[in-house]
Parts: structure tokens; sequence; C-alpha cells
């Protein structure tokens, strides 16, 4: 069948055209996303063929919706070079899935390909980049806009048309072993960079997807950062002004940027499933915040549903009638025909999806260019693409402790090289990871080597991420001996195993044993310090007088209390991506100066959860009996190899009223930020609230702004920030949001060297 596309014809006509002519089964076709991707080719000594598998699905439904994962390679799906999809063979295997189903259906409706961009895409060749984390730690939306920008024309290019991408999480418990996934504890922050999300991979908000960009499908919705204990897919435990004040403002800042779909989280919130929770995804997300997109499962958690109907058939009219467009590998969806015809979900709400993967598809395009052209300049656009990765990293990385040793002196002669993730592949580039090419990811040791100038460079593992082996401490410690400087690289693991075991949804199960992996998805911690023997090999080095510098490749905030009181200097580099090495050998030779700033607090020690900073005011205690309350480093702290000041704060108007700021005026708050340090240098001036006379408690402060500027040693710039009804108003008691009359006590600069004001609404 052709897909007319005239002129005067809108996406939404030709979107009635198609579906008036579809059956209840292609219906039920296009809202499933049942298939693994890797099970619908297989690769022969000539090239590539189509599974029965895969074929069994197509005529099943005559047709299929959405294909997960055609290109995923990591240890779950097995999929590795010798029998995946290379870049330069992606146009091939596409172009053969799209041909077979215009072939072998009645009405040749193309697929949508959905594949994971959690930071970068999980394919073979494709650019790692740093972990959400590690974003977070760029305060920098207009690069990290730039950054996605990169990855979606990659992605594209190879055939693809959705991007799996977290954005939403905001990390409240960093046990949570999918705490690199997050952009940070606070929503404001984690917001901005959703935007910059969203403008990168789709461009402007228009009719038609751009060439080179792709729908971004924005996970996980919502609170799934706020499950209890910090345990993965566990409920989160808040009532409606905790969802709103922290965890739906991404989503909200994502649908004012044109964001064209999302994936409901795995938890429940109040009692209630994400997948079965209409007022969550249909009065909020679509009646209230106007969302027009698609919503898709995530993966089989429409079967747990059935534990609350106790039939496939009825979890399916469950999840359709509240709000689920999309399937993700489920036996749920698959029995749809069935739920309609015996009555349990009217067929037209199974249309109200339907419509939606079909804009989807029409907005991408794929009816009129189903297959894929390959891109005769891909090697300058690669080039590109890796100097923006490296500038990625190199403003993920945050300088959390320097007594002077760093930037390393030129004099140094002798260099240590020392942990478990010195020389780490895998370990410096988060969970989500595809299998790497020798020579694609320069680890610190390589980058170390490589910037050394006339220094010898000398490497000793020492211990393991979790491994309780000493075989290697000895040389470590050997080698620290004898050497200027130590270098110990030391944190968490991500990188998933062949031996480990693996749920259906791709989740580890358990990693007992030498596993060394202690971050990722459901590897959640009850202790937050370093693995293994990591401190014990680190004391020792200390012991020898050596000087020490200690770099974190990480994702997540370990608590490590003694380092902070003992180490002379300590680096914080996240998961750093492909570019990593390079970045943290910058940043410790001084070819870089570091200006990441922390996106979440990293707490004195586990039994102090939570730690976020923007906790309630509610005149309670804060410090334990026994401890300190507050963070080791708070949330915004970040060193620099210069100093700012700042001077001169002022503002446009002290009082403003209610229905001035919802007319559209706002408050103008003005600094100027000198740079009084002998090195250029970026810093980011960070703007907090605390609301007082409020019909709710308030945060004791609250970020509402940034900026993240450039100043030449002794420059001095103007900086203004604004303040307006989207950042003044709160969900007040009467359940609305509210512009309150009261005051606000306004702080600017960084959590240690701050100017302050006050501002009235009347």
């Amino acid at each position: 069948m052709t897909h007319s596309n005239t002129a005067n014809e809108t996406i939404d006509e030709r979107v009635e055209a198609l579906l008036s002519n579809m059956t209840l089964k292609e219906k039920v076709g296009q809202v499933n996303q049942k298939l693994y991707g890797w099970e619908v080719y297989r690769k022969t000594a000539t090239g590539y063929e189509l599974t029965e598998k895969f074929k069994e699905h197509v005529e099943q439904w005559d047709g299929i919706g959405v294909l997960y994962g055609l290109f995923r390679s990591d240890p779950w799906s097995a999929v590795n070079f010798e029998n995946g999809i290379t870049e330069d063979q992606s146009a091939e295997v596409v172009n053969m899935i799209q041909q077979y189903v215009k072939e072998h259906t009645k009405l040749g409706i193309p697929i949508l390909l959905s594949e994971e961009c959690s930071h970068g895409h999980q394919g073979l060749d494709s650019m790692i980049t740093s972990v959400n984390l590690g974003i977070g730690a760029t305060w920098n939306p207009e690069l990290h806009e730039k950054l996605m920008a990169a990855v979606a024309e990659e992605v594209r290019a190879k055939g693809a048309h959705l991007a799996l991408v977290s954005t939403l999480d905001i990390l409240r418990d960093p046990r949570w072993g999918r705490s690199e996934e997050c952009f940070s504890e606070d929503p404001y922050l984690a917001s901005r960079l959703t935007e910059a999300v969203v403008k990168g991979m789709q461009g402007e908000p228009s009719d038609l997807i751009p060439e080179g960009k792709m729908a971004v499908v924005l996970k996980h919705f919502a609170a799934q950062g706020n499950g209890t204990g910090g345990k993965n897919a566990a409920p989160a435990s808040i009532g409606e002004r905790e969802l709103r004040d922290i965890h739906l403002p991404p989503m909200i800042a994502a649908i004012q940027t044109g964001a064209l779909a999302c994936m409901a989280a795995y938890n429940e919130i109040d009692g209630i499933p994400c997948h079965a929770n209409g007022y969550l995804l249909n009065q909020i997300l679509r009646k209230e915040f106007g969302f027009k997109g698609a919503v898709m499962a995530d993966g089989c958690a429409l079967d747990n549903l059935v534990a609350l109907t106790q039939s496939r058939e009825r979890a399916a009219a469950l999840a359709l009638e509240n709000g689920v467009d999309i399937s993700l590998w489920d036996d749920v969806y698959t029995t749809l025909e069935t739920a309609v015809e015996m009555g349990l979900v009217s067929e037209e709400t199974l249309n109200n999806a339907v419509r939606r993967v079909l804009t989807l598809k029409f907005k991408m395009g794929v009816f009129d260019r189903p297959y894929v052209e390959v891109d005769a300049k891909p090697l300058e656009k690669k080039e590109q693409a890796e100097k923006i990765n490296l500038e990625s990293a190199r403003q993920s990385i945050v300088l959390l402790k320097n007594d002077g040793i760093l930037p390393l002196k030129k004099d140094v002669k002798k260099i240590a090289v020392i942990g478990p993730n010195a020389d780490a592949i895998y370990n410096q580039l988060g969970d989500y990871t595809p299998f790497q090419r020798e020579g694609r990811v320069i680890t610190a040791l390589e980058g170390i080597t490589s910037l050394a100038r006339g220094a010898k460079v000398a490497y000793e593992r020492g211990c393991g991420i979790r491994s309780g082996n000493q075989e290697g401490i000895e040389k470590a410690v050997r080698l620290a001996g004898g050497s200027d400087v130590a270098i110990v690289v030391l944190g968490g693991s991500s990188a998933r195993k062949f031996d480990a075991q693996f749920d259906l949804n791709g989740a580890v199960v358990n990693t007992t044993g030498e596993e060394e992996m202690d971050c990722g998805e459901n590897v959640d911690v009850a202790n937050l310090e370093l693995g293994g023997l990591q401190l014990q090999l680190l004391q020792k080095v200390i012991e020898t007088g050596t000087p020490v510098i200690v770099v974190l490749i990480q994702g997540r905030p370990h608590a490590f209390s003694w380092i902070a009181e003992h180490a002379p200097a300590i680096v914080s580099a996240w998961y750093p991506g492909q570019m990593g090495g390079q970045a943290i050998a910058e940043v410790l030779f001084g070819e870089v100066n570091p200006s990441g700033r922390l996106p979440v607090s990293i707490p004195r020690s586990s039994m102090q959860i939570p730690v976020f900073y923007n906790y309630k005011d509610g005149g309670y205690k804060k410090d334990y009996f026994d401890q300190s309350g507050n963070a080791l480093y708070p949330f915004g702290f970040g060193l620099s190899y210069t100093e700012f000041d700042y001077k001169n704060l002022r503002v446009t108007r002290q009082t403003i009223t209610a229905d001035q700021l919802s007319a559209g005026e706002k408050f103008c708050i003005t600094v100027d930020v000198t740079n009084k340090g002998d090195r250029d240098g970026y810093d980011v001036i960070q703007l907090y609230l605390k609301g007082k006379g409020s019909s709710i408690t308030r945060r004791v402060k609250e970020l509402k702004g940034f900026r993240k500027i450039w100043l030449a040693a002794g420059e001095t710039k103007e900086v203004t920030l604004e303040l307006g009804a989207e950042e003044l108003q709160v969900f007040s008691s009467q359940n609305t949001y509210k512009l309150e009359p009261g005051w606000f006590e306004i702080e600017v600069g960084n959590p240690v060297d701050f100017l302050s004001t006050v501002m009235t609404i009347r």
C-alpha cells in the first residue's frame, strides 16, 4: 500500500486515513515492542539474514510497531564484533528489515527502531560519553546540547529512530545502582540538562524531525530515584507535593521543549505502579501538562501488573486504559486483541495509542524515507563529535581537594599510577555500554603516560574493586615508595561480565564471587564506602610518605571521609567515557583548569542517607548525636586552579506582585564576577532561594538559576540571572501551582562563597 503525502495533508490526516484501514490485529501489532533486536538477524559468512522468529512476529500481527535494540551490544545480549552489526553494516540490516515488512504486510507500515542511548549509543563503534552524573557535573547545558546532537546524528545515520535516554530520574539515595543515570539530586539542574537532550537530539519542535535528528524517549516517569532503601524499582514512598517539587520538573521542561516520548518507571507511587497510574500518565502528564507524545513501558514491566489483575488480558487493559502506548518485551500486550474482544478495554482506547505510534512514525519521516542512505562524510563528523566528547569529559571533572600538589609540577621525574581503575577500560564507561574496539578508550594510565613529558610513568593495579585478593598491594606500595608522586585511581565499576546472571529485562541478578561490578542496574549497595581493599591500598601508599593524588572513577557518590582527611588532593571523574583518561590527565597536568561542580552531595557515611542539600526546613535537628548531618562535600561545590570573587550584587527591584510575575515580568539579579587568580578558567555562578511566608514548609534552599562563564585571569564579567513565575511558584496547600505572597532570601555565588539579598512577592 502507498502512503500518500500531498502538500495539504497534515500528519493527523495521514494517521486517520491509515488507522481507518487497519484491522484490530494490525493495531495491536503497532503498540507491541516484543522482540529483542538481536533476535531478528543472524550474521553469516556472506552478510546478514533475517530469522524465522522475526518473520513469525511480522506475520502474527501483519507488521511490527517498534523494534528494540537492533544494534545493542553487551554481555547480556551476548552481541559483540563477531556476531553483531558494526557501524558500516547497519544500513544493510535496517534496509533488509524495512523491505521485508513492506513486502510481507498488507499496509507496509515501516518499523520504528529504538536504541539505548544512556551515555552514547549502546551499539558497536559508537561514541561513549560521560555518564549523566558527569554531565550534571559540567553544569553546561549548551555543551550537552551539542554533545547530544552529535550522538543523534551518529545513531540516526545507522537507521534508528528512537533514542532511550535517562534524564528524568532525580538522585535522592546514592545507594541506588542506577545513580550514574541521574543528572543530579536537584530538579532545576536536571531540567536544564533534560532540555539540552531534547533540543540536541530532536531539534526545534516541528511537524517533521529534521534529518540527522531523532525522537527521544525520556526515562523514567516518575520518581524512580526515590526508591525505598535505595533499591532498584522499589516503591517511592512520597506524597504528591514531593513528587511535583522534585521529580516532575524535568518532564515539564521536556514537554515545553517538544519531547515526543517518555518511558514509564518500574516503581510504584503511593501503592500504584506507574504503568497502571492513570492519574500520573493521563491526568497529570497529558491533561494537565499537555503532553501529546507516546508513553513506552519499561522492559517486562507490564508483566508485573498480572499480580494486580490475575490475568494478562486484564493487565493489558489496565495499562492501556491508564496511558501506556508501547510495550517492551512483555507478554501482556500480545493479548490486547483478546482483551478488546472480551470487552475489557475499548478499541477506541487502543486507537489512541496507535495514533501516537503512527504520529511518531510520520514525524520521523519513515513512511517517506524508510531506507537508510550511507553517509559520505562520516570521518569529519566523527572527529568533530570526539572533540565535543573530550570537552564534555574535561568539564565533568570535579576537583574536591588540593593542598597545592595540583597541577603536577614539570620537574616530576617518577610517577606511580596505581589502582583498579587506572587502566580498566570498561570501569570508566558505566552500565549500558557496548563492546569496545582496541584503542577506542583512553584510560587514565594512557592519558597520564601521554602527557608526562620527561617523567617516567610506572603502573601497578594493586587490588580490585571488590576483590579481597591482597597479592598486588605490596608491589604497588613498593612502586609508590620509589616515586616522586603516586596517582591512585580508585572508585567503582558498572562493567558487566559474561558470567554474571541477568534478569529478563537485562538487569544483573547477582554479583557474587570475584565479580567486580558494584554499580549499575540492580546493583544497589548498603555501604557507600569504597569496596574491597581499595582503602587499605591507599592507606599503605600514603604511609610511604610519597605525595598522593586520589582520582575517583565512579558511578555514584561514595562516602570517603578518611580519604578527604588524609589525601593531599582528590579528583572526582565519575565514569568519564572514552575520552576520560585524556581529560583526567589534562586536569592533573594543568593543561585544563577543572570546572566541574558537584551535581550531588557527597555523604560522610551511608548512615547519613538521605543527605541531599534541598531538604525541608521543618525546624528539626539536622545533626545526629554521633555524627554531623552535613555532607562531606556539598552540592554545587568544586575547586579551580584559580580563584573567583563576587561583588556588587544588585536587583532591578526588591518587590513585585504575583500578577506581574504571572504576566511574564521577572526579578533580575546581577553580580560582578572576577577571576582574581593567574589562570584562565570557568566559574559556575549559582543562584539559590529560600522562601519565607508560605502555605507549605519550604526547603532550606533551592537552586533556581546558574550560569557557567569563562573568565581570563584578572577579568571581570557582569552576570545577570532571572527569576520568574516558574521558579517562584509552589505547589500550595490547596494542591495547585501558585505564586504566594511572601519574601525570599537569595544567595548568589557558590556553596562556600556567596552574596545575599531579599526580595518580596506582594
